[in-house]
């Protein structure tokens, strides 16, 4: 007989997440994500979407300016390479390998780029700056740099992935200090990648090596840590991101698992999801001007995975209780909205198996 696996959504006793809707559809420029990596929101419904897409296409990497209800705004940062040697040097600007993206205390636009070693900072309205590109291990220097986040201070964090280490920086690029080296104790990393502070200061680092999440002080205290390899509630595939709501519930984009899990601010688990995704209004604009595609959706088979998590990546909160999840496959981000008390879990059934919750 053959097994099958029915996801649906069940209540658990923690935290309740609403789904709300699809932002997003594959594009190379325009309306539309290509392998989207990070996002950042500002003021006003404002999103600013790195896009990644493929080495080979260098129209594809830009960050999308949007609104969370799909209004295009604008596009920039895109890939203009010079060659050189034989490998691609993007010039100022432009990304190759866009990994992280956060919006600093005076409205700039900050962006790390692991191929390139390299921050680099735009206007609020998408105007280049200035970059820092500082490679190396020493003070201020950074090897693959994989998150960034400001603190409530001012300070920039930086995750300094291949260093395995924390390092803090003035918005203007001055060294302040740094935390971590490799291993696996508390407050040691292997290859960490996210990063996020919470409304008291205090920072969540995704250990994406050593599958767990590490909470520290604003100064690299270590306070806590949650998560081992594993698929099961609470356990970790390389979780690539992690987000904290006002309430200090703490979201993972739990990436090679396909899934997003919730916790309660102690760490302990609240429940996960794993994607509600419906067509996005861009989506079906595309779909709406090109009548075929309609036609073949009919006969497509499978498409009720189309709302299934793929590749999440990236997890951010606002202060109006929206959860906005990254998928680089599927080129969108799905947007929940918090809700009380009970947090909509998924229940895997096993066709002549049981079940496990």
């Amino acid at each position: 007989m053959t097994t099958t696996i029915e996801r649906t959504a069940l209540p658990t006793i923690g935290i309740s997440l609403q789904y709300s809707h699809t932002i997003g559809r594959a594009e190379f420029s325009g309306p539309g994500f290509r392998n989207p990596t990070a996002m950042a929101r500002a003021e006003d419904d404002v999103m600013y979407v790195a896009s990644r897409s493929y080495d080979y296409r260098p129209d594809g990497k830009r960050i999308t300016m949007c609104t969370v209800g799909e209004e295009f705004i604008s596009e920039f940062a895109k890939g203009v390479f010079e060659q050189g040697d034989g490998e691609p040097v993007a010039t100022d600007g432009a990304i190759i390998w866009p990994t992280a993206i956060t919006i600093g205390p005076n409205g700039n636009v900050y962006l790390a780029d692991e191929y390139l070693d390299r921050i680099s900072i735009y206007s609020p309205e998408g105007e280049y700056l200035t970059k820092w590109e500082r490679s190396g291990d020493g003070d201020g220097q950074w090897n693959k740099p994989s998150g960034l986040v400001f603190g409530r201070d001012g300070v920039l964090y930086l995750v300094d992935c291949n260093n395995h280490r924390i390092q803090m920086l003035s918005a203007d690029g001055e060294y302040i200090g740094q935390w971590g080296e490799l291993g696996s104790g508390p407050g040691q990393f292997n290859m960490p990648f996210g990063i996020e502070t919470d409304a008291a200061g205090n920072v969540y680092v995704a250990d994406w090596r050593n599958d767990r999440i590490q909470k520290f002080t604003a100064d690299g205290k270590f306070l806590m840590a949650f998560g081992e390899t594993g698929d099961g509630p609470g356990q970790f595939n390389r979780p690539t991101d992690v987000a904290v709501d006002r309430d200090g519930a703490i979201y993972v984009a739990d990436w090679n698992n396909d899934r997003m899990q919730a916790f309660h601010p102690d760490g302990s688990f609240a429940g996960m999801t794993y994607g509600q995704a419906t067509i996005s209004q861009w989506g079906i604009g595309k779909l709406e001007a090109n009548p075929e595609m309609w036609e073949e959706r009919k006969i497509a088979q499978g498409l009720d995975r189309e709302k299934l998590f793929w590749g999440p990546i990236a997890v951010e909160c606002d202060d109006e209780g929206r959860i906005f999840v990254v998928e680089t496959a599927r080129s969108r981000i799905q947007v929940f909205q918090k809700q009380t008390p009970l947090f909509y879990g998924v229940n895997e059934r096993v066709a002549g198996g049981g079940g496990r919750l």
